[in-house]
């Protein structure tokens, strides 16, 4: 009688493996990756560069989105068409080594993904970012939609919806940041590290979900940093103090060391 050996089958894992572990870069935008702020900058195309009294003080805590729905209203009013606003706007400067910084991530896309989270909008941030031709450093931008619409004059929405008491009511940048990791990793893609890189008083909530090994990129003298100190206790991560993209592209040519 002949005998066979049974053939065991191999029991293959069927969870996928995380392909690729990178560092994620998240950017704000005003004062942090240009060197003002967006929408105050397209006050120069008013008349005289200035709103009127009224609009000017027209605003309500929580509800800036809806206030510079009443400003590019004003400007339409007067005139101010695509084109003039593009013109300003593109105009506004970057931050000192900043554009350098943006330069590197784009050679070394192996190893960061990188996306901003902005209270600007979505035809600010495209005009600036593709007139220095940078905006394929990102992997994605999270801002508030904005469109012209057919009488030609701009018109901006909250980004969501959301429960966050520390926020304002049209953007909760943790709620973008965790719903944008949870997706990655349900994609099978596990970062290393996030490296958070901002200035205001909104990126505070945003940096109290990053964990330990993860970096808070504060700019020195400016919101952020001064909410940190006194709330460091929120605090997991790492802080990191910059005042020019030179430095922060000094720390990530640390990390690619490391």
């Amino acid at each position: 009688m002949i005998y066979f050996k049974a053939r065991i089958p191999v029991v293959q894992n069927i969870t996928n493996p995380i392909e690729k572990m990178k560092v994620l870069l998240v950017f704000d935008f005003d004062h942090t990756i240009v060197n003002d702020n967006s929408d105050t900058w397209i006050v120069q195309c008013a008349p005289e560069k200035k709103l009127p009294y009224g609009l000017q003080h027209s605003y309500e805590k929580g509800k800036w989105t809806e206030y510079m729905g009443r400003v590019f209203g004003y400007l339409g009013e007067q005139g101010i068409c695509e084109e003039d606003m593009k013109r300003i706007m593109i105009a506004i400067p970057y931050t000192p080594g900043m554009t350098e910084l943006l330069q590197f991530i784009g050679q070394n896309k192996d190893n960061f993904d990188c996306i901003i989270i902005s209270d600007s909008n979505t035809i600010f941030i495209d005009w600036i970012l593709t007139h220095a031709n940078v905006h394929a450093v990102f992997d994605k931008v999270f801002t508030n939609p904005a469109a012209f619409d057919r009488l030609g004059n701009l018109t901006v929405r909250n980004y969501h919806v959301h429960h966050c008491n520390e926020c304002p009511r049209n953007l909760c940048k943790k709620k973008v940041l965790e719903e944008f990791v949870a997706k990655q990793t349900a994609n099978q893609l596990q970062y290393s590290k996030i490296v958070y890189i901002g200035d205001g008083g909104n990126d505070l909530c945003p940096v109290t979900y990053l964990k330990k090994g993860d970096i808070a990129m504060a700019r020195e003298g400016y919101t952020l940093q001064k909410r940190i100190a006194k709330e460091m206790d929120l605090i997991d991560s790492s802080l990191s103090v910059w005042s020019t993209g030179s430095e922060i592209l000094s720390q990530l040519k640390l990390l690619l060391e490391k």
